[in-house]
C-alpha cells in the first residue's frame, strides 16, 4: 500500500470517529427534548431544544449531516415543543 493511501485511510478513520461522536451527541440531545415533552416539562423542553438546535446547526454546517436534514430535524423538534407548550387541558363538558 502506498504511503498516500495509508495517510488517506488514516484521515478517513479519524473523520469517521469524529462524525460518529457528533451524530451520537445530536441523537442524545434530540431524545432529551422528546423526553422532556413526554413528561410535559416545557421549561426543560425549551432548554433542551436550544442545545439540540445548536448542535444540529453545527453538524449541518460541518457536513456531518446534510444542512437540509439538520434544518428539518430542528423544525420537527421545535414544532413538537411549541405544540406541547400551547396544548392546554380543556374541559370535556358540552355546551348543550
Amino acid at each position: 500500500m502506498a504511503s498516500s493511501e495509508e495517510k488517506r485511510h488514516g484521515q478517513n478513520l479519524k473523520r469517521h470517529a469524529r462524525n460518529q461522536t457528533t451524530k451520537s451527541r445530536v441523537k442524545t440531545l434530540m431524545k432529551k427534548v422528546t423526553a422532556a415533552v413526554d413528561v410535559k416539562d416545557t421549561a426543560a423542553a425549551e432548554a433542551q431544544l436550544r442545545l439540540a438546535a445548536s448542535a444540529l446547526q453545527k453538524a449541518g454546517k460541518k457536513k456531518v449531516f446534510h444542512p437540509n436534514t439538520a434544518a428539518r430535524r430542528i423544525a420537527r423538534l421545535s414544532r413538537l415543543v411549541h405544540r406541547s407548550k400551547n396544548t392546554t387541558p380543556t374541559s370535556t363538558t358540552s355546551a348543550s
